[in-house]
């Protein structure tokens, strides 16, 4: 007896599958798919490993054995006490983190060239541990918005950094494993209808059947059916020099003999 198919969706910390997951479920209910929460670091393993069928995870993905596609990318904001004299803007810039020690996690997302401000004597092991010292006065950090909601404090804040990193969120999934499922859930991130997805509802809907094809009645059809009228119902035509007489003459050619008395 086969085993009933199911689908593994991994997805890094921020990214919010609920969406996908209800239209999947409208879709496909008779596949269950399941949510494997990963850690950032890990994604690429996890899917190389057969942890998961695929993953929405955060760029770079490497592409020697893992294909990936880009979703959207994400407002990159500084997380700051609310009693921080940046809490007052509206938008900050990196020149703005200055004087600031920039807390630099372990699991971070952005992938910088040049950190701003100043260095922290040690790097948080992640993010969550960054927020605790943001919340204790140590410093500030700068994460995609997704992540600021995440870890929201009532005792924190977080403002749009304009020319920082952005992270880009994907769904990356094994190269070799290219399954129907896969191509399924491609097409609903994609944004796809049910009739334009590529995966197995598409090749298991059939084909429309062809519309029947009306019968054309030709010229030669058409005359001869006015002709059909014109014995039946119509009145005779008449001759171009018979007159009247012409037509009473083909009338008694057509009509029954009359009997004597």
């Amino acid at each position: 007896m086969d085993a009933t198919p199911s689908f593994r969706l991994a997805y890094v910390p921020g990214v919010t599958p609920a969406k996908w997951m209800r239209v999947w479920n409208e879709r496909l209910p008779q596949v269950p798919l399941t949510l494997v929460p990963i850690p950032a670091g890990e994604a690429s393993e996890v899917l190389r490993g057969s942890g998961a069928d695929a993953g929405l995870v955060r760029f770079p993905v490497d592409r020697t054995t893992l294909s990936a596609i880009p979703l959207y990318t994400e407002v990159t904001v500084v997380v700051v006490p609310k009693d921080h004299l940046l809490a007052a803007a509206d938008e900050v810039t990196v020149e703005d983190l200055a004087d600031d020690i920039v807390l630099h996690p372990l699991d971070d997302t952005l992938g910088w060239e040049s950190l701003p401000g100043k260095p922290a004597l040690e790097r948080p092991a992640s993010t969550a541990d960054a927020v605790e010292l943001v919340a204790a006065g140590i410093g500030v950090l700068v994460v995609p918005q997704s992540l600021a909601r995440l870890h929201h404090r009532r005792d924190l804040t977080y403002r749009p950094l304009s020319d920082a990193p952005q992270s880009q969120v994907g769904l990356s999934w094994p190269e070799d494993r290219t399954t129907d499922l896969v191509e399924e859930f491609i097409g609903i991130v994609r944004g796809r209808t049910v009739n334009s997805s590529r995966g197995r509802a598409a090749q298991a809907a059939p084909a429309p059947a062809p519309e029947p094809k009306q019968k054309r009645t030709t010229t030669g059809g058409a005359r001869r059916q006015a002709a059909a009228g014109s014995k039946s119902g119509g009145r005779p035509r008449t001759g171009g020099s018979g007159g009247s007489g012409g037509a009473k003459s083909n009338a008694g050619k057509r009509g029954k003999p009359r009997r004597r008395s």
